[in-house]
Order: structure tokens, then C-alpha cells, then sequence
């Protein structure tokens, strides 16, 4: 049983109780008595409406027939001034909102207009203001693209503060996003997103930045070589790559791993042929020094 069920079960009972007390006193006139009975009449409607399961259709029923009403009476809502859209659609916005053709500005709820409004993923705050007696100006901020975050396969386009707001797309507008991937980028890509902001030269050759362990990034650059970071000293790893690659061109060079999570050192990893190349290349050394000692 819901707890209105419940509230209702009270109000039927005190009301019986109430009546009948009422009923038996010599006080009680003809005129209250009727009355009582009238709302005790409803009540018991509204209950058996609630055990049954109509009572959305019937408030929904009431809604339509207060604004019949209440537009008679010249309260239709004639003049909607939107604002602020760009990807959400003026008919989103009004069905949201829950205005239709027929709603009156007398019965609309704007509060509640507004908190359905900010529920949607594009929306991130909007007013809703009744100018009466015909008017309804609605305005909304919207939330802006800010990264694309890939997980289990699927690409949406996220906000600064990592809601998703829609699927990605080919618009125009997205492409040149940064890219986020795994569990936890949403949440953090505000962090990676500013500290490469600093470095333009490494930001640039970023092909997508991969959370490992919800802990720390790795960046994948568009050559294929890995940057490991460290969990923290973000930026400062990024300045010493970025100083490593315009003093020595680090990330031109023939390797497929740069990592930086210790402090006080660089390592890298070869890719495999110039592994071989550098073996050789010792080896040669090696066979030389040999020749020239004997």
C-alpha cells in the first residue's frame, strides 16, 4: 500500500467519523450537512479513483477541463517567447515544459515546467515566466560540447562537468573535440583537457587520452606512441614532455612508449625494428673495438 493510499484510507475514515458526529448534533444545519455530504462524496470518488489506478487520468481529465476554462476566460496562451536554443528544438521544449494547444497560463505550472526543463540532457538551466494574461517566455542555457568520451564501444559527446548529452554524430561541431576514453574520463576530463590546453605543441599531436584505472591518463598520439602519466604531477610531466619533444623531437623518434610516472626519470621503449636497428648497431661497435684492441 502507498503512503497516499494510506493518507487516503485516514481521510476517508475521519471524514465518515466527522460526518456522522456531525450528522447527530442538533448544530448541524440542513445546508452544512448537505455540503459534508457532497465532500464526502468526492472523497470517496478520489479514493476509489487512487485504488484503481485513475487518478493520472483523472487529474489529467481535471487539468484539461480548468484550462478549457480558464481559456474562455482569456487565459489561452497566445504569445511563446523562446530563447537560448540551439540544439534543443522549439517543439522539445514546449513538450517538455508541458505546454499543448489547449494549456491555459492560468494552470500552468511553471516551476514545474522549469525542474522538467533542466532534466533535459542538452538544458542546463532554464527560466519559465508567466506574463498574464496570454503570455509564456521560456529561456534556457544550453550545455556546450566539450568532449567526446568513448566507452563499451559507444561515443557520446559529454559537457565540462561530464554529463552526456547525446550520442555523437558527424556535426561539424564535434569533430574537432578532444577525445576521452574508459571509465572515469567523463568525470575527469576537465583535468586533462586544461593541462594539455598548456602545452599546444603535445595537445596537438594527442590522438585521444585513455583513463587507466580511473587513477591516471595515458595519452595515445596520433604516430601510435603511448605517453604514460603520472597520477600526479600532471602538468608538470606534460611541460617535460613538451620541452623534450622541442629540444629533441621525442615523440619523431621510432618508439612506441614514452613514460613519465617517475619524477627524476624518462624511459622509453623502442619499436621492434629500431630495437634490431640499435642491437646492431652495438654489436658493429662491439665487433670494431674488438678489432682495433687486437
Amino acid at each position: 500500500m502507498t503512503e497516499r493510499t494510506r493518507l487516503l484510507d485516514r481521510a476517508i475514515i475521519g471524514g465518515r467519523r466527522f460526518f456522522v458526529g456531525l450528522s447527530a448534533s442538533r448544530a448541524v444545519r440542513r445546508g452544512a450537512g448537505l455540503w459534508l455530504t457532497a465532500l464526502l462524496f468526492a472523497a470517496t470518488g478520489i479514493y476509489g479513483m487512487e485504488r484503481g489506478g485513475h487518478m493520472p487520468a483523472a487529474i489529467e481529465t481535471a487539468r484539461d477541463m480548468g484550462d478549457a476554462a480558464a481559456n474562455l476566460a482569456g487565459f489561452k496562451i497566445a504569445n511563446v517567447n523562446l530563447s537560448g536554443q540551439n540544439h534543443v528544438t522549439p517543439g522539445d521544449i514546449l513538450a517538455t515544459a508541458g505546454v499543448k494547444p489547449t494549456s491555459s497560463l492560468l494552470f500552468l505550472d511553471a516551476e514545474g515546467a522549469r525542474m522538467r526543463l533542466e532534466q533535459f540532457a542538452w538544458i542546463k538551466r532554464a527560466t519559465v515566466q508567466k506574463l498574464y494574461p496570454d503570455r509564456l517566455d521560456i529561456q534556457v542555457v544550453e550545455r556546450e560540447g566539450f568532449a567526446l568520451w568513448q566507452k563499451d564501444g559507444r561515443i557520446n559527446v559529454i559537457a565540462r562537468d561530464g554529463t552526456v548529452i547525446a550520442p555523437y554524430s558527424d556535426d561539424p561541431r564535434y569533430i574537432r573535440l578532444p577525445i576521452v576514453v574508459g571509465d572515469g574520463a567523463q568525470t575527469h576530463v576537465v583535468e586533462i583537457v586544461d593541462a594539455l590546453s598548456l602545452v599546444p605543441g603535445v595537445r596537438d599531436q594527442v590522438r585521444a587520452a585513455i583513463r587507466v584505472a580511473d587513477r591516471r591518463w595515458t595519452l595515445k598520439m596520433r604516430n601510435g606512441i603511448d605517453v604514460r602519466l603520472p597520477e600526479h604531477g600532471l602538468s608538470d610531466a606534460l611541460e617535460h614532455l613538451a620541452v623534450l619533444d622541442q629540444r629533441k623531437s621525442l615523440l619523431s623518434r621510432d618508439i612506441t612508449v614514452v613514460d613519465l610516472r617517475l619524477p627524476d626519470r624518462v624511459s622509453v621503449r623502442l619499436s621492434d625494428a629500431a630495437y634490431e636497428a640499435r642491437q646492431a648497431e652495438l654489436k658493429a661497435k662491439a665487433k670494431t673495438k674488438k678489432g682495433s684492441s687486437s
